[in-house]
């Protein structure tokens, strides 16, 4: 690279600085086009510039500055006509030696040229830590790159929009858990939850840029696999292990901050590689993340890359020959993954260690291994993870995996398949709470038989019985003979009282009413919560069991209001002519009975056949008067009870609905309401 640019297009130059006082400046090997002084940004600094414009005006200003001593030579190479941008290696006015002598020159407060705080450079110093303080060691001078400013323009952001798909998953999903707060424990809708936060906040940054994670084992080579995408040294190589401390950020277009920001990086590890020709247009919009070892000693490391990985839109996995079977990695990170595998790459690294074909058939072990994952395989143009083979060191390969990413980030679909994939995975997690293999529900013959039994609880059929009884006897009563009324009269009168029997009677019916009732709402409640998911049938049962309270109690009131009806049962029509008939007979019995003892005591003149025809019609007609108002009475009678039973057995399953039905029914409503919202998060994704 030639030089250096922050994300809102100022320009980090480096000035022609002063010589420093040990005369460093005068090395020949300073002076050398691309190449930079020993010990040369040895203190970790770097000195952030102005833009354009004012670059010329930092360089006239410092040749004219009387008072360098130590600037003298770099002054004059500025006055040579030297160009600000440098040379093909990327050197600037005073070339390497100048770069690397206002490095070295920069004070705690970034001052460079004379170190006057009115100096027109004059600004903050920023520190990188010990990775970028090794890296300027080493890095040669046309591996530059710059710090990323994160006051860049906010209106160059577009925010992300998601297909309606997506969304209307998504809001499927925030009903899911609205509905379910209530019924389900935090923990379980913990991810359901995280996941629409984070749709939520990855809606709002940028639909322009894709953010890639490279992750990887330790020694796999995923740092120098970063530097080699971005063109230039940015992250730390080396034997030592762990290398990559923390998470470093490489962004190829402006707009990226907030993504960045999102992520937990510091400005002082952003960086941004000059744009250069068709290697800028083609991974414009990338920003690349180089990730810790995600098998580090250091807790801290593998707590940065399970963040991360968690708010990414795609990750690049490295693997070496040597751990590519690594049961860490496949464990605890690609097969819990699997569903990502649209925005996942897998890239075999160090392909140069292995001989002949070796790498082909280490490579078909690794499609193997995460076939077993789960992990689809984007072969033959189907969706799904990028396998590739390459070595970072001799950069064979590294072109085909700038050309797949240039096209997976052209794309710009990857944020909505990452939160598409996560849908996917908080929905297989709910499976267990929401889904089930059998039809759910009461259905009406179990809602039948609960109020059959509290029917029966409070006597139904009973007190029709005794309706009917009661009818019978009325009708008895009215349409009888005189004498037998007499003496039913005499029977009620003159049997001596049952004692405490009926009261004994009357509290045994009352807990066996009490015993099928609590029978009643289990069987109901058990019936209601078969095939339910646990929450959901503990949440009918309780519910049941909550109506269930004070319904015997109800019952009872029901019994009294509803049951048979104080007073005589209602007469019909004919009851008048029957009992005119009956009063006839006992007429004519009595008009026969005077008639026989009149002429027995001879006041009227003897003939038997009148008299006794007319005791018998009215000794005979009375009964057969009677008899016939029974049969009559039968069907009014029966009508009476089945009225009376039908009034106690409504009344008793109104109760029962009112207080454990529609309960019941409230909580499979909104099962069935759920199951509803599950099935459009689970059947719009597949």
């Amino acid at each position: 690279m030639a030089a250096v640019t922050d994300q809102d297009h100022t320009e980090h130059a480096d000035q022609p600085g002063d010589a420093d006082k040990a005369g460093s400046a005068g090395n020949p090997s300073a002076k050398a086009p691309g190449r930079s002084a020993p010990g040369g940004s040895a203190d970790g600094t770097h000195a952030r510039v102005r833009d354009r414009d004012s670059s010329s005006r930092t360089g006239a200003t410092n040749r004219s500055d009387s008072t360098n001593r130590s600037g003298a030579r770099d002054g004059s190479d500025a006055r040579d006509g030297s160009d600000a941008r440098g040379g093909p290696g990327g050197v600037g006015r005073a070339g390497a030696a100048g770069r690397a002598d206002a490095a070295r020159r920069t004070d705690s407060t970034g001052s460079t040229g004379s170190g006057s705080p009115d100096s027109p450079d004059s600004t903050d110093a920023w520190d990188d830590g010990l990775i970028a303080r090794r890296v300027n060691e080493t890095a040669m001078a046309d591996h530059q790159y710059a710090v990323m400013d994160s006051r860049a323009a906010a209106s160059a952001m577009v925010p992300l929009v998601y297909d309606s798909a997506l969304r209307s998953r998504l809001e499927a999903l925030r009903e899911l858990v609205g509905l379910s707060r209530t019924r389900l424990d935090s923990r379980t809708l913990a991810q359901a939850g995280r996941v629409l936060d984070e749709a939520s906040a990855r809606r709002r940054l940028s639909g322009q840029h894709t953010v890639v994670a490279i992750a990887g084992a330790t020694g796999s080579g995923k740092s120098q696999l970063f530097n080699a995408l971005a063109g230039v040294t940015i992250s730390e190589t080396g034997l030592r292990r762990p290398t990559t401390a923390a998470p470093i950020a490489c962004s190829w277009s402006d707009g990226a901050a907030s993504l960045i920001e999102r992520l937990g990086i510091p400005p002082r590890l952003r960086r941004r590689p000059l744009p250069s020709g068709d290697a800028e247009s083609q991974l414009r919009g990338l920003v690349l993340i180089d990730l810790p070892d995600h098998d580090s000693a250091a807790v801290q490391h593998r707590e940065h890359v399970d963040r991360i990985l968690a708010l990414v839109d795609a990750v690049i996995w490295v693997v070496d020959p040597e751990k590519y079977a690594d049961a860490v990695l496949h464990e605890r990170y690609l097969r819990p993954m699997a569903a990502h595998a649209e925005v996942m790459f897998v890239v075999l690294n160090q392909i140069d260690r292995l001989p002949g074909e070796a790498a082909e058939q280490v490579l078909d072990d690794l499609r193997r291994l995460l076939d077993e994952d789960g992990i689809a395989l984007g072969e033959h143009g189907e969706p799904g993870a990028t396998v590739l083979a390459l070595s970072a060191l001799t950069g064979d390969g590294v072109g085909e995996l700038r050309e797949a990413l240039g096209q997976f980030v052209a794309e710009r679909a990857a944020p909505a398949r990452r939160i598409s994939a996560d849908v996917d995975i908080a929905a297989a997690r709910l499976w267990p709470v929401y889904a089930t293999q059998r039809r759910t529900g009461l259905s009406e013959q179990a809602r039948e038989e609960f109020s059959d039994r509290l029917a029966d609880a409070v006597g139904a059929t009973a007190a029709g019985e005794a309706a009917e009884r009661a009818w019978l006897r009325n009708a008895n009563r009215a349409c009888g003979t005189p004498w037998l009324r007499l003496w039913r009269w005499y029977q009620d009168h003159c049997e001596p009282a049952t004692g405490r029997l009926p009261s004994r009677a009357q509290a045994d019916e009352e807990a066996t009413a009490r015993q099928r009732v609590e029978t009643a709402v289990r069987t109901v409640a058990d019936r209601a919560s078969a095939g339910l998911p646990a929450p959901w049938a503990q949440a009918v049962r309780e519910a049941a069991i909550r109506g269930a309270q004070g319904l015997p109690e109800a019952l009872d009131e029901l019994s009294v209001r509803a049951g048979v009806p104080a007073g005589r049962p209602p007469r019909p029509g004919w009851w008048p002519v029957a009992v005119l008939f009956q009063a006839a007979m006992t007429i004519v019995q009595f008009l026969g009975g005077l008639w026989l003892l009149g002429q027995i005591i001879g006041v009227m003149s003897p003939n038997l056949g009148v008299p006794v025809l007319l005791m018998v019609i009215g000794i005979v007609g009375g009964p057969i008067v009677e008899w016939s108002c029974r049969m009559a009475a039968r069907g009014p009678a029966r009508r009476y009870g089945l009225e009376a039973e039908r009034r106690l057995r409504e009344a008793a399953a109104g109760c029962g609905r009112a207080r454990v039905l529609d309960p019941v029914a409230a909580e499979l409503l909104r099962y069935r309401e759920v199951r509803e919202q599950y099935g459009r998060v689970v059947g719009a994704g597949h």
